[in-house]
Order: C-alpha cells, then sequence, then structure tokens
C-alpha cells in the first residue's frame, strides 16, 4: 500500500509510477475528502544540513534545518499485521528527507516545506502531512525560525508541479 523501499527519489521530484496510477485513478469528489479513520507516523527533531536562505551569506553555506512530520494515513494495516510494508518506513522517509536536503534547490523555508510535503504525499503515499521546517538559532535572540504547513492529497494531485520539480525534469536528457 504504502511506498517503502529505499530508492528515494530521482531528483526527489518525479512521481513513481505508482503514485502516478494511484493520481490517476483517484475521482475528483474524492480528491479532497480525507478517510474518516486517520492514524499518524511522525518523525520528531529530524536535523538535515542544506543550503538555504535568501541573504547572501546563507546562499553558499551548509546550515542545520530541524523537520516535525506528521504523516497521515488511513488506519494502518501493520497495527494488526505487524509488517512494515503495510506502513509509513520512516527510515525510508529518513533517507528521502537527507537526498533532498543535499540537491532541492529552492532559497525560502516555505517552498522547501512544500517540497518536502509533496516528497511525502507523492512517493510514500500519506493522505495528510504537517511540515514544521525551522533554522535553530538563526538569529541571536530567538531559538529558532520557521514555518508549518499542512497539506491534503487532493492539494499535491491538483496543482501544477513545483519549481523544483521544473528544474530536475531535464536532468541526464543531455550528454556532458
Amino acid at each position: 500500500m504504502y511506498r517503502n523501499d529505499s530508492a528515494c527519489l530521482d531528483g526527489f521530484s518525479t512521481a513513481s509510477a505508482d503514485a502516478a496510477r494511484d493520481a490517476t485513478s483517484l475521482d475528483a469528489p474524492a480528491l479532497h475528502a480525507l478517510p474518516a479513520r486517520m492514524d499518524v507516523v511522525f518523525i520528531e527533531n529530524f536535523i538535515g544540513q542544506t543550503v538555504i536562505g535568501i541573504d547572501s551569506s546563507e546562499q553558499d553555506v551548509v546550515q542545520p534545518v530541524r523537520m516535525n512530520l506528521a504523516i497521515g494515513v488511513p488506519v494502518l494495516r501493520a497495527c494488526s499485521t505487524d509488517r512494515i510494508e503495510d506502513t509509513i518506513d520512516y527510515a525510508a522517509v529518513r533517507r528521502a528527507l537527507h537526498a533532498l536536503l543535499a540537491a532541492h534547490g529552492v532559497r525560502l523555508l516555505e517552498a522547501l516545506a512544500e517540497v518536502v510535503a509533496r516528497l511525502l504525499i507523492v512517493e510514500f503515499g500519506a493522505h495528510w502531512v504537517r511540515v514544521s521546517l525551522a533554522k535553530p538559532a538563526k538569529f541571536d535572540d530567538v531559538a529558532a525560525v520557521g514555518v508549518q504547513i499542512e497539506r491534503q492529497r487532493g492539494d499535491m494531485l491538483n496543482t501544477a508541479a513545483t519549481p523544483a520539480s521544473y528544474a530536475a525534469l531535464g536532468q541526464g536528457l543531455f550528454p556532458n
């Protein structure tokens, strides 16, 4: 049901064949309706390293970002089957996040949070996500600055690709 393999992303922006097939098989009224019961897989205080920011002092410097993720899925079969294949594999999510942080190419935390939400929905089959993304100690007088977004599956399936996904579309098409 949920994608949990170690092949995290090819440039982090292309949907898997399974996700594309799921997207085309959904009917319009069901796109915005969440299942009646949802279970939440979460990752707290993930710390990754990336280049992010609009200030010139940040544009070439790797810095830490902290993420808290809540990944909503219909009632998890893993509760009764005890099989990793029936849930969101948070180890695979962690690997995908590290790959994403190494290659995203966006400047704002808001844009990065959107790319993370898209990853969780398209690649991992989430129906709802909450992404909190922060720069710890960005300023001397605050613990962190950041953004928190929530997205539903229908939000991702009805919108055009993000700018970051357009950037990855042509990768590998032309010889060096």
